[in-house]
């Protein structure tokens, strides 16, 4: 896995070449506003690194995808996700093309909000 795929639009992003409305940026995460959302709150967390898929993950990401998780919700709340357990959000993380991923750049979605977006 490189750091950084020159094809990639996640890459672009996190590189400022392509622009998004950022949420939160630090040395290994970039999060962004998702640009269809499927809720009030919707963004995207993204590692810095290229990495392809959860499905490429290894022992040596464990820290970087704790971080992510407890920055989900520190941002979620942020975004304006009313709080557990009335409230709440939805993280969700496509890997491969049969599990709905179509970039291929690890990346968890973080939809909350009021609940008009609630399927069933």
């Amino acid at each position: 896995m490189s750091a950084h795929d020159p094809n990639c639009i996640f890459c672009k992003i996190i590189a400022g070449q392509i622009p998004s409305k950022k949420v939160y940026e630090d040395d290994e995460v970039f999060v962004f506003h998702d640009i269809q959302p499927w809720a009030p709150v919707h963004f995207l967390l993204v590692p810095k690194a290229h990495i392809p898929s959860m499905a490429q993950l290894t022992p040596e990401h464990e820290p970087l995808m704790g971080r992510m998780m407890v920055l989900a919700s520190r941002l979620a709340a942020e975004q304006g996700c009313n709080p557990y357990p009335d409230g709440g959000f939805r993280l969700v993380c496509n890997t491969g093309t049969e599990g709905g991923q179509e970039v291929h750049h690890m990346h968890v979605h973080v939809m909350g909000g009021p609940r008009p977006w609630k399927r069933g």
